[in-house]
């Protein structure tokens, strides 16, 4: 789950965007900027009984798929203002094809599963 555009500002009146991701289960839910930097961090009590190292992977791996993201909608928002495929190429922002193998690299490389089916309720 990944929903990009939000837009404010902070205490000096520096406007920022931020993305939401969350892992597959929904127990840990990262708000970061464009650039990947984490803005708020919700995590389910029963996810810090993990060990931390891999607590800290998700979350980690949760930041950089928002940033991926980020990057391609701002790829799209620049592209539908008209920039040239030559001056997009030279942004470095990632394209679809980018994203979607970066992901697909992250399920292969990663254990997404839940530690366990059951949650508290």
């Amino acid at each position: 789950m990944t929903d990009a555009g939000a837009v404010g500002s902070d205490a000096a009146g520096q406007d920022w965007a931020s993305v939401t991701a969350a892992s597959p289960s929904g127990a840990i839910r990262m708000k970061v900027t464009e650039q990947g930097l984490p803005l708020a961090v919700k995590v389910d009590a029963a996810e810090l009984h993990r060990d931390p190292s891999q607590l800290a992977a998700e979350m980690l791996r949760l930041c950089q798929r928002a940033a991926a993201r980020a990057g391609l909608a701002k790829r799209k928002q620049l592209q539908e203002a008209g920039m040239s495929a030559a001056a997009l190429a030279r942004t470095g922002l990632p394209t679809e094809a980018d994203v979607a193998r970066q992901e697909i690299v992250e399920e292969q490389d990663y254990d997404t599963e839940p530690q366990s089916w059951l949650r508290t309720v």
